[in-house]
């Protein structure tokens, strides 16, 4: 959901290449691709850089990742955490994410702190209009979309398997909001709730209610999650992942919870907005045995999962409801914060219908 913003382009090009040619002399900007909108939890610039070194010119495409200002969808960004994990998911394992460069955690240069990627080309499946309604997903053939699904699924097990200790990745521990894992979770989501929106929440409290008093034990060593593990944020070259985006609500929990976060996103993307699945995405139970093949283990509790991934979603959704209506976009009044595709389908999942 975009933001609206008034960023303007010659002194957003101005201020960033004063700030580059600390990293690269004499480095020019020719021009960055300011957006009209920007996303809530992040903005995006693209631009190209310009530079002479080791004797011949030189450029690179760039991203300048920058950091919510003027409106977050999360109580608390945790910006630089997300810059650390990305740099060591770079420098130290095969996770296929941007080429990361450089970090600035003062506002000055361009309002917020902001880090610098690499640009990777490719293209990455829409969520607005949701991938199996229009857009470039319905158009590839039903083996590019599998190829998607499965190569996708591959990077979240890799991620589940890398050493936490090893990669010192103990940062991404939140023991504010509650005992790492499902404890957390709920914490966290029951205070990002009432923060999110103050009007009525029926679905999402009745979800929370249930998640408290049906909570399974955790019993394996917590791993790397994703946090937002989905088709969504990963950019493709002809069914192949070319990198992996997003990692703002990385944390640490057991796999269970990205997987079933990955089929829920999917399942809203169809049946929760009145779509048919499009061919060559493989089914939902197929994807956890897969995935238990991949880990070594079986998928516990995925119903549990599923309607914890329902209810997190209910609360994105409950932010972007009120941030429409701060922005004038929908009435005060409007019932879409707590009335959505979102909640319609979480309200189906926990009368019984899996």
């Amino acid at each position: 959901m975009p933001v609206p913003d008034q960023r303007d382009p010659e002194i957003t090009r101005s201020a960033l290449a004063g700030w580059l040619d600390r990293h690269l002399p004499g480095v020019r900007i020719p021009h960055v691709e300011t957006p009209e909108t920007s996303g809530f939890s992040n903005e995006t610039l693209m631009f190209d850089a310009e530079w002479t070194g080791g004797g011949r010119p030189r450029r690179e495409r760039l991203v300048a990742r920058v950091a919510p200002a003027k409106y977050q969808i999360f109580p608390e960004p945790r910006f630089a955490e997300e810059y650390r994990l990305m740099r060591v998911l770079h420098e130290r394992t095969a996770i296929p994410v941007p080429p990361i460069r450089w970090y600035e955690p003062s506002p000055d240069v361009l309002g917020s702190p902001f880090f610098v990627m690499g640009r990777v080309g490719g293209r990455v499946p829409t969520d607005m209009p949701p991938y199996h309604m229009d857009g470039w997903v319905t158009e590839v053939a039903p083996d590019e979309r599998a190829a998607m699904w499965w190569s996708t699924l591959e990077i979240i097990a890799s991620l589940h398997r890398l050493d936490v200790r090893e990669l010192g990745l103990g940062f991404l521990d939140q023991p504010k909001w509650g005992a790492t894992g499902l404890g957390q979770r709920l914490g966290y989501y029951e205070h990002y709730l009432h923060w999110a929106y103050k009007g009525p929440q029926e679905t999402a409290l009745k979800a929370l209610e249930w998640l408290k008093a049906n909570r399974p034990a955790e019993p394996d060593e917590p791993v790397a999650l994703w946090g937002d593990a989905r088709i969504g944020n990963v950019i493709f070259r002809a069914g192949a992942p070319a990198a992996v985006l997003d990692w703002e609500t990385a944390t640490l929990g057991a796999p269970e919870e990205d997987l079933a976060w990955f089929l829920f996103l999917d399942r809203h993307h169809s049946e929760g907005v009145g779509a048919a699945r499009l061919d060559g995405f493989p089914p939902h139970a197929e994807t956890v045995a897969r995935y238990a093949e991949l880990l070594g283990r079986p998928m516990r509790h995925m119903a549990y999962y599923e309607i914890l991934s329902g209810f997190k979603f209910a609360v994105v959704m409950a932010r972007i409801g009120q941030a429409m209506i701060d922005f004038g976009w929908i009435d005060e009044a409007s019932d879409f914060p707590y009335d959505n595709n979102c909640t319609r389908l979480l309200a189906r999942i926990l009368g019984g219908d899996q």
